[in-house]
């Protein structure tokens, strides 16, 4: 119950006016949310792990985040954990659990990681994608997995030592994975397409 809860505290923070308004007025920003949630649904079911609960896969959440702005890949988000509760597995009772530590919290972080970057670092085509993409998504990868193992073992469910050694070690093999498919993506986008990703200022990060 208390999972519901902060679920939807966090997304009802993202809901914002002036946003619903634009996306219900941009049929290529609608477009986009939904796109956005397929690909969430689509790394989300390509998982694995040895115990229950304990999956490790990719998020690509701050790819997103960097192209969508947090409140649209909050809305995102949970339109692709919806995906996954009607075509496959996931269940009712661990909807919000999943949504929380797979998605909100990391979009959050995300979020938070841009914002210490773009006022503390300088404004550089090459900072935004090592920094803001590639660093940004790894620390997000590694974050996620320790605070679903603290989350694990508060609530007794598994030993600290079994959370060891079958989950919080992958921090360290998946921070690289999730680095490199969120900077890629981001790399392709400012490249190609860069009006397409919101927090990418063209005078902020080129002009200067």
């Amino acid at each position: 119950m208390l999972e519901y809860l902060i679920v939807t505290a966090l997304f009802l923070l993202s809901i914002n006016k002036v946003e619903c308004i634009a996306l219900f007025k941009n049929p290529a920003r609608q477009t986009g949310v939904f796109a956005c949630a397929v690909i969430f649904a689509a790394l989300w079911q390509i998982k694995a792990g040895i115990l229950p609960y304990l999956d490790i896969h990719i998020l690509g959440v701050t790819a997103v985040t960097l192209v969508m702005g947090w409140r649209l890949a909050c809305l995102s988000a949970l339109m692709g954990a919806c995906l996954l509760l009607y075509f496959t597995s996931l269940s009712v009772n661990d909807f919000a659990h999943f949504l929380l530590f797979t998605a909100l919290l990391p979009i959050y972080l995300s979020y938070a990681l841009f914002v210490l970057c773009y006022n503390f670092l300088p404004r550089h085509f090459f900072v935004y994608i090592f920094v803001c993409a590639f660093i940004c998504a790894g620390l997000v990868a590694a974050t996620k997995i320790l605070v679903t193992s603290s989350y694990f073992w508060s609530q007794d469910i598994y030993p600290w030592q079994t959370l060891y050694d079958n989950y919080l070690f992958f921090s360290v093999l998946m921070w690289f994975p999730e680095a490199m498919l969120n900077g890629m993506t981001i790399t392709l986008l400012i490249t190609y397409r860069p009006e397409w990703v919101k927090t990418f200022y063209d005078q902020e990060y080129l002009d200067k």
